[in-house]
């Protein structure tokens, strides 16, 4: 099994790369690398602490977001249609390795 990288912008416009681990979820990923996503509702797509921004192709290549992100995210701080998404809902998948993940704004 192989790790993928992530390149992330946090809400200071700072980048870095960290390690994606298979078992990971997008938001496991970052909460372990010391991001400050908040995951209030631990990753089962019941708050938007955990927003971000990807890549509008990436985001397209995702599939579309279940009813329950899609609600969550239209009412959450900078939601962008073509970029949003939770990251408790983006599995890790080795063709994601080296993607830009922006951290959305945090919520107030």
């Amino acid at each position: 099994m192989s790790n993928n990288t992530l390149n992330v912008i946090d809400r200071d416009g700072q980048r870095q790369a960290v390690e994606w681990e298979p078992e990971q979820s997008l938001m496991e990923a970052l909460r372990d690398n010391d991001l400050p996503v908040l995951a209030s509702c631990g990753g089962t797509a019941s708050c938007a602490t955990c927003h971000v921004f990807l890549d509008g192709d990436i985001v397209a290549s995702l599939g579309e977001r279940s009813e329950d992100e899609a609600e969550l995210l239209v009412d959450a701080e900078g939601f962008r249609e073509d970029c949003s998404r939770l990251s408790c809902q983006v599995g890790f998948e080795e063709r994601l390795d080296g993607i830009t993940v922006t951290l959305a704004p945090e919520e107030d």
